[in-house]
Order: C-alpha cells, then sequence, then structure tokens
C-alpha cells in the first residue's frame, strides 16, 4: 500500500519560507518521479513541481518557478519542496503524489 506523509507545513508572513517534507513507502521510490500538487480554498487541485526518479530534473509551474526548489533523498525515501518568497497565493493544502496516490496533506498559510 502506497503511504505518502506529508510534513512542514504552517503559517508564515508573506516573504518568508518553508521547506515541506513527504516520507513515502510502500512501493520503490527510486524507481518513480513525485509530484507536488497544491489545493487553495475553494479552487482545484494545481499541479506544482515534480522530480524524476534520479533527481536530476525537475518542473515547476510557472507560479512558482523561481521560488519553490524540489529535491528528493533516494536513501530516505523523502521528496521536498523549498519554498520560498512565498505569497499569499501560495496558501494551499500541499500534497505529495505519486501514480494516483496522495497523502494527507499539509496546510501552508502566508499572511501577514
Amino acid at each position: 500500500e502506497v503511504q505518502l506523509a506529508e510534513s512542514g507545513g504552517g503559517m508564515v508572513q508573506p516573504g518568508g519560507s518553508l521547506r515541506l517534507s513527504c516520507v513515502a513507502s510502500g512501493f520503490p521510490f527510486t524507481l518513480f518521479g513525485m509530484s507536488w500538487v497544491r489545493q487553495a480554498p475553494g479552487k482545484g487541485p494545481e499541479w506544482v513541481s515534480a522530480i524524476n526518479m534520479g533527481g536530476d530534473m525537475t518542473y515547476y509551474a510557472d507560479s512558482v518557478k523561481g521560488r519553490f526548489t524540489i529535491s528528493r533523498d533516494n536513501a530516505k525515501n523523502t521528496v521536498y519542496l523549498q519554498m520560498n518568497n512565498l505569497t499569499p497565493e501560495d496558501t494551499a493544502v500541499y500534497y505529495c503524489y505519486v501514480g494516483n496516490s496522495w497523502g494527507q496533506g499539509t496546510q501552508v498559510t502566508v499572511s501577514s
């Protein structure tokens, strides 16, 4: 059974930073690309970023490019999302995603 456990969310002021983590289990982590998706209140899911299985190729939505960095540690079965220069528009629940599986999400709130 695929399990994804996100953490690291919280409340920050505009311009602040957060680092999200997602610990994966139940599948061969090193053989799968991983993604982050977010869902803001009242909106549908938005793809944010992805990383290939080796960690050497990364992809970003235009809305976060230059501010967010995705990375992974295959030894720890963990994928990260470093988020800098956060804005209120980044407020959402952030989910780790692989295949058709999502974690429980971690709330990120950006507010002054």
